[in-house]
């Protein structure tokens, strides 16, 4: 059924994760502790995230023909994600991300686009078909504009849910975007990039918000890490407190909230719900390394306590 199916479209990354004691200032070197190669992308991330948590879920997106590609499509197929409409850019390398994970499991992370710069707007509209038959529709901005605005403008046209994960964050949305997107879901770095405007608490993230509802974005879903998440709309504003847990590695983190709570929207939760489930597994996976790696199965979310 329509209704329930998610389509992402964006990033597909082979990810070189490199265990740091912290992260390195400009000009300072340091010894890592190790390094692991885990497939990753934002866009492969949240697909991979809806499988495992039993959405019926298709994957937009483009790998390059180098050895990464196969080993990022089989990370995907083996969660459930449909692959079957991801493209192969032969002289291209696949998308790279290089991840520095500190002792306290925080982040810095570099990413080379490789085929996602490829994934452009005539792929997408040669994909509408595919995005039609969505429920729900996912974006990133880790591949071109042009093709996240052209996936807004087509979910718009289908009636399908619109979820944007600024990330990484543009200097601005256009209105027009903004007015199309159903849910906004950036971090507090990404709503003080979109903003202009300060954002060190729930009170400022909150205020940040409400200039981009004003532009007629419909709802903004603020990540805010520990503190857990804001919901802003005109009923008001909604804090989601997370759960204290000892955080191991946020890689994943953003991507795995984005991802169940279009599960959660797709099973028929109200947005409330559905981020309250989120919540729960974005607790599991930060207590985890790696980026799919850390992602839990339905089973063992709906077991969490």
């Amino acid at each position: 059924m329509k209704k329930n199916k998610i389509v992402v479209i964006g990033s597909i990354n082979m990810d070189l994760v490199m265990r740091v004691p912290y992260i390195p200032n400009i000009g300072e070197t340091i010894m890592g502790k190790s390094v692991e190669r885990i497939p990753g992308g934002k866009g492969a991330n949240q697909a991979f995230t809806a499988a495992k948590l039993g959405a019926n879920v298709s994957m937009l997106g483009k790998i390059g023909g180098d050895e990464f590609g196969a080993r990022l499509i089989e990370s995907m197929q083996n969660a459930g994600v449909d692959t079957s409409c991801i493209d192969l850019e032969a002289d291209a390398s696949s998308g790279l991300a290089i991840i520095q994970v500190n002792d306290e499991g925080d982040n810095s992370i570099v990413v080379l686009s490789g085929a996602n710069e490829l994934c452009n707007k005539s792929y997408i509209i040669a994909h509408e078909n595919v995005i039609g038959e969505a429920g729900i529709v996912i974006v990133q901005m880790e591949v071109p504009n042009e093709a996240v605005y052209q996936a807004i403008e087509l979910a718009s046209k289908s009636d399908a849910i619109m979820i944007l994960n600024p990330a990484p964050a543009p200097d601005y949305i256009p209105d027009h975007v903004l007015e199309k997107i159903d849910y906004l879901v950036p971090n507090e770095t990404e709503l003080q990039k979109l903003t202009g405007m300060p954002v060190h608490s729930i009170e400022t993230a909150g205020t940040a918000s409400r200039t981009l509802l004003s532009k007629g974005l419909k709802n903004m879903i603020v990540t805010l890490g520990s503190k857990g998440s804001l919901l802003v709309n005109s009923d008001g504003i909604v804090h989601f407190p997370a759960p204290n847990v000892q955080a191991i590695d946020t890689t994943a983190a953003g991507d795995s909230f984005v991802a169940a709570f279009a599960v959660g929207l797709s099973e028929g939760k109200s947005d409330k719900d559905a981020i309250a489930f989120a919540t729960k597994v974005a607790a599991i996976v930060v207590t985890r390394a790696g980026a799919q790696t850390s992602i839990p199965d339905r089973r063992e979310v709906d077991a969490a306590t």
